[in-house]
């Protein structure tokens, strides 16, 4: 059974009114209980929340232990959702491997929060499948009304992004961001509205963040990071845009022209010795279609001359090796780079390694802002260092911003730097600026 993408997993397929596996409402009669709920919130002055959860990497456990396991998975995850339930709540299958919980008149976001630990506390007891003890992986979204949203469609997309964004932290789960919470319905449909054509407005911008040799401490390239400066709304962060741009099918055409702006700067800065090394974020969504390949080498061929490109991509979009590694093999035969993001918060499999098509591993901030204070995280990044280092991988480093930091990282044996500690982003129009006062500057890596 292939694994669905995110976005994929959005267009789910309808489930039963009484799922017959798991004994819960279906799809269908969620969506409607939930159009209830929030209107009778909305009447009362009551809140309601919503959290829907989901089965990481059920289609590889379905693939591995057998679709007879992966059944009994999904029963026993709704006998545990059911277990968290009071009376006046509810519990339903809206997917394959995707589930919601509707907590009637809460009273604050710290009251789903119990139920949400009370949850992953019931989940530690494993499921037995003969020989093997196996645990339910899952990730939460938590979204609230009237606090995220006061329409139900708004609601459960809340919800989702709130769910996508956990992932992409390395999260069990994540509530909804209060940014633009006390917006209407109609604000919102107004923000999806505005990003659609922000990139035609000249609104989308990139800022650039250096990363430097951990030996030398001189840049060795830089990562491109998407702004959005709305002419009516001002600066609008990318934990906000992002999760939309997922939500309305925008995030392609934003990550096409985040390619070929990187490459077209990066095409026209100065470098003493060397060439230009520019990275971009591919989000996990797009990282394994079949098209990205051909995405790639048109950007190449309009501005790639001179530039040494690197595709950043989340852990979690290697979980399905067998489509995964074939179109990362193709983008590197065309001479692209590519760095896994977030290392250690995700899918992490030792088995992949011997045939990984990457050619970074990039530890997550949360190790390294740790690094000084707990002595366990020094021995996890000393353990990434030695394994990338015996496949022939470098290893980056970032949110490094001191000194301390910096040197621990280095005794380490970590090969690239990345924090405020070496630089800001800043903007295409200072990149210059800053390069010419680097001596020597973006030397290439092999």
């Amino acid at each position: 059974m292939p694994t669905a993408s995110i976005a994929q997993r959005c267009s789910w397929t309808d489930v039963a009114a009484d799922d017959e596996l798991t004994g819960l409402r279906g799809r269908r009669d969620f969506l409607s209980l939930l159009g209830r709920q929030v209107v009778h919130a909305s009447e009362n002055r009551a809140s309601v929340a919503l959290v829907v959860v989901d089965i990481d990497g059920f289609a590889e456990i379905n693939g591995v232990h057998g679709y007879a396991l992966g059944d009994r998975l999904l029963a026993h995850l709704a006998r545990q959702l059911q277990s968290v339930l009071r009376p006046q709540d509810y519990a339903a299958r809206i997917g394959d491997n995707r589930f919601a919980l509707i907590f009637s008149n809460v009273l604050n976001a710290g009251h789903v929060e119990l139920a949400v630990q009370k949850l992953f506390r019931l989940l530690d007891t494993p499921v037995e499948a003969g020989a093997a003890r196996l645990h339910v992986p899952v990730t939460l979204g938590v979204a609230l009304c009237p606090r995220h949203a006061t329409h139900s469609e708004f609601l459960l997309r809340r919800a989702e992004a709130a769910l996508m964004r956990a992932r992409r932290l390395g999260a069990r789960h994540a509530f909804a961001p209060d940014t633009g919470a006390d917006l209407d319905i109609s604000d919102q449909w107004d923000l999806e509205m505005q990003l659609g054509t922000a990139i035609e407005r000249g609104e989308m911008l990139l800022a650039y963040q250096p990363k430097v040799s951990a030996s030398t401490l001189q840049p060795v390239g830089a990562e491109a990071l998407m702004r959005w400066n709305s002419g009516t709304r001002g600066a609008i962060s990318p934990d906000v845009f992002i999760p939309v741009a997922e939500r309305i099918g925008h995030i392609k055409k934003l990550t096409v022209w985040a390619l070929n702006t990187s490459l077209r700067h990066a095409s026209q800065w100065t470098v003493p010795c060397g060439r230009p090394s520019v990275s971009v974020n591919i989000p996990g969504v797009l990282a394994t279609q079949p098209d990205l390949p051909e995405l790639v080498e048109d950007a190449l061929r309009l501005w790639g001359d001179g530039v040494q490109l690197v595709l950043e991509i989340t852990e979690g979009s290697l979980m399905d090796a067998a489509v995964a590694f074939p179109i990362l093999q193709r983008v590197r035969a065309m001479g692209v780079q590519i760095s896994i993001d977030d290392f250690g918060t995700g899918y992490s499999c030792l088995s992949y390694f011997r045939n990984i098509p990457a050619d970074e591993l990039k530890i997550d901030r949360s190790f390294v802002t740790g690094l000084l204070t707990d002595p366990a995280y020094a021995d996890i990044i000393r353990f990434v260092v030695d394994l990338a280092h015996r496949f022939g991988l470098s290893v980056a480093a970032e949110g490094v911003e001191d000194e301390a930091t910096s040197d621990r990282l280095r005794e380490l044996g970590c090969d690239v730097l990345q924090g405020f500690l070496f630089g800001r982003p800043v903007p295409n129009a200072e990149v210059q600026a800053w390069l010419t006062a680097q001596q020597p500057v973006f030397v290439a890596r092999g």
